[in-house]
């Protein structure tokens, strides 16, 4: 996470070997505007103490210690894109927040991530400090010291700073050992209900292809609790979009389930995963079905066309706050789900808000509020669903 243009996408590179940006805008544009995904292996090497993202060690050439294998989203820095960013932040262990060393700290977005963090609960947080090759070294500490008291009074306060150069892979060893000791895997439940959000849909299927060889709709995200098997049957919830009537909620079977290492045989919370499915593939082709909750039929949080939540405002320093007014419109992120909604009442930090297109979501959940400044949406507060 970060502003845009401050190396999130090198980054993710150099750890994982996967360039993110393969939307064509994105490549147009240079920036990332979609949900990037790359998994990456944390490496250790003993007789160096060195951890490395390479089955031999840079260093000594020996055979190095698989420790995890971890999955990075990549989330785009636009501020335009901010709804992104807290789909992505929803699904998170942890967050690696980078900050360039060739601009003042902090910048806009830099700011609007850190409060995402705070906002969901996300404490586990490593911090890197990118571009230092584009400043002097006496600037480079001088910014490394900006970071620190921008960072006082935060989630982030106390969060290790690794400076780096992406791009040449200096010190990446470095942010490796960062996240395993500063980001562990959390303990889950196996044997919970299964639940996944999906934060990516796809046709996988090229045009042209013959139809005996062509494959069911694919949805990607990350199980939160329970387990998924080849065969399962699966519920999607609220379903899909119907152009003026309620979403239809589908049910299928899981034909087949991925990582980036290859099949899996059964999936487990942790990391992300391409789930195969018989869908016909329109269905989920286009990211149609993001914000999806899918699990075992007759198990899934209950779908809400109004939200209430228990309200509380973001401090905004760049523009006036005040509490939601009824009839004013909001965007509403909730788990990978993102939606209009307008406020049909407030009361003494209780918001009530009828949405566009209904959401999936449970009982206690973190949701995002954002509103209309100006011509632009930004984030302005959050509320957890009564």
């Amino acid at each position: 996470m970060g502003h845009v243009d401050h190396g999130k996408t090198s980054l993710t590179r150099a750890l994982t070997g996967k360039w993110t940006d393969t939307h064509s805008e994105e490549l147009k544009r240079g920036i990332s505007i979609r949900l990037g995904y790359a998994d990456a292996e944390i490496r250790y090497c003993q007789p160096c103490d060195k951890y490395t993202t390479e089955e031999k060690c840079p260093a000594c050439g020996k055979e190095t210690e698989l420790k995890r294998r971890v999955s990075f989203l990549d989330a785009p820095g636009h501020e335009t894109l901010m709804t992104t960013v807290i789909s992505a932040s929803s699904i998170m262990d942890g967050a690696v927040l980078l900050i360039a060393a060739n601009e003042d700290c902090p910048q806009p977005q830099t700011v609007e991530h850190l409060m995402v963090l705070d906002m969901l609960g996300i404490q586990n947080i490593v911090v890197v400090q990118t571009k230092i090759d584009l400043v002097s070294k006496d600037d480079a500490k001088a910014h490394y010291e900006k970071i620190k008291e921008f960072l006082k009074g935060s989630v982030a306060e106390g969060a290790p700073i690794v400076p780096v150069v992406a791009n040449y892979k200096i010190n990446i060893g470095e942010v490796s050992r960062a996240v395993e000791e500063n980001i562990p895997t959390p303990e889950r439940d196996p044997d919970a209900s299964p639940l996944l959000y999906v934060s990516r849909s796809f046709d996988i299927n090229k045009p042209g292809m013959d139809v005996s060889s062509m494959k069911g709709g694919v949805v990607g995200g990350s199980l939160l609790r329970g387990k998924f098997s080849p065969g399962d049957r699966i519920e999607f919830l609220p379903g899909i979009d119907r152009e003026g009537k309620p979403p239809k909620p589908v049910t299928t079977e899981i034909s087949s389930l991925m990582c980036e290492g290859g099949k899996l045989e059964e999936a487990h919370p942790g990391g992300l995963i391409a789930v195969g499915t018989k869908l016909d593939p329109s269905i989920t082709k286009g990211d149609s079905l993001i914000g999806c909750a899918v699990g075992a039929p007759g198990s899934l949080p209950p779908v809400l066309g109004e939200l209430d939540i228990e309200y509380t405002s973001l401090k905004r320093t760049e523009f006036e706050n005040p509490p939601p007014k009824p009839g004013e419109p909001v965007v509403i992120s909730a788990q990978t789900s993102t939606t209009v909604g307008v406020v049909s009442g407030y009361k003494k930090g209780k918001a009530s808000i009828k949405l566009k297109k209904p959401v999936a979501v449970e009982k206690g959940s973190t949701v995002a509020l954002s509103r209309r400044t100006g011509q632009r949406w930004r984030l302005c507060g959050w509320g957890k669903v009564r």
